[in-house]
């Protein structure tokens, strides 16, 4: 773990403040593919897996956040399936919680862009290697 890992698991931990967090055991589908909803998720502890089908497979650690299309596009489908790996605990978000806490705590759009960004080189990585 690095260091922006715990400034991500910071800001995560302080968005879910006293807020009640959403429970999943493993093996859980938090969402499938095709679905169509609008929240945003941010993985307070445990693992969840995305399965794109064939397009392989993302496995979501603490402190980052997945699902975000759907509060982009209202009419965005899950381009994936969310699974719990083991006991995880989430933050759920919809559009106008999301929009809060982008402006309560600035700091959660930056390593939320950091977390994507880095997400995104290890799927082009993926990719690249088949």
């Amino acid at each position: 773990m690095n260091i922006n890992d715990n400034l991500e698991m910071s800001t995560i931990r302080a968005l879910a403040g006293k807020r009640d967090l959403s429970s999943v055991k493993q093996g859980d589908i938090i969402f499938r593919k095709g679905e169509l909803r609008g929240k945003l998720y941010s993985l307070v502890s445990g693992e969840v897996q995305l399965n794109w089908g064939d397009d392989g497979v993302e496995t979501i650690a603490p402190g980052s956040s997945f699902g975000i299309g759907a509060l982009v596009d209202p009419e965005h489908r899950r381009f994936g399936t969310a699974v719990a790996l083991c006991d995880s605990e989430l933050l759920e978000m919809n559009r106008a919680e999301f929009l809060f806490a982008l402006q309560e705590l600035p700091m959660f759009s930056l390593e939320m862009l950091h977390d994507l960004e880095q997400r995104l080189q290890k799927i082009k990585t993926q990719v690249g290697g088949r």
